[in-house]
C-alpha cells in the first residue's frame, strides 16, 4: 500500500487537482485521472482497487490502466510525493514488557 507523503497538500477540482508539497516548496497539476488516483491513494486503496475503479470510471483497458498506474506511482516517489510503500497487514504495535 502507498502513502501520500504528510508535505502533500491537494486541492482536487472538476478537470483534475493541484498539488502543492510544501516540504519543497512545488505545486503539480493533474489531469482527471491523475487527481481520481491521488483520491484513491489518500483514501487507503490499494493498486488493485485503484485499477478497478480508474478502469470502470474511465472505461479503460485493465492492463493498460495497471501499467500507467505503475508509471504513474513511479512518478510520485521520484517527486517524493509518496512515501516508500508498506506491505499490508506490516506494523508494529509497539514495546512489549516481557
Amino acid at each position: 500500500m502507498h502513502k501520500v507523503s504528510d508535505s502533500v497538500r491537494s486541492t482536487h477540482v472538476q478537470d483534475g487537482a493541484i498539488v502543492l508539497d510544501i516540504q519543497q516548496g512545488q505545486i503539480f497539476n493533474l489531469n482527471l485521472v491523475g487527481s481520481r488516483i491521488l483520491e484513491l491513494l489518500e483514501s487507503g486503496s490499494t493498486d488493485e482497487q485503484i485499477v478497478g475503479v480508474i478502469g470502470r470510471e474511465f472505461n479503460a483497458d485493465i492492463e493498460t490502466v495497471r501499467k500507467d498506474l505503475a508509471e504513474f506511482l513511479e512518478e510520485l516517489k521520484a517527486r517524493k510525493l509518496l512515501d516508500a510503500a508498506v506491505p499490508a497487514g506490516n506494523f508494529s504495535v509497539g514495546a512489549s514488557n516481557d
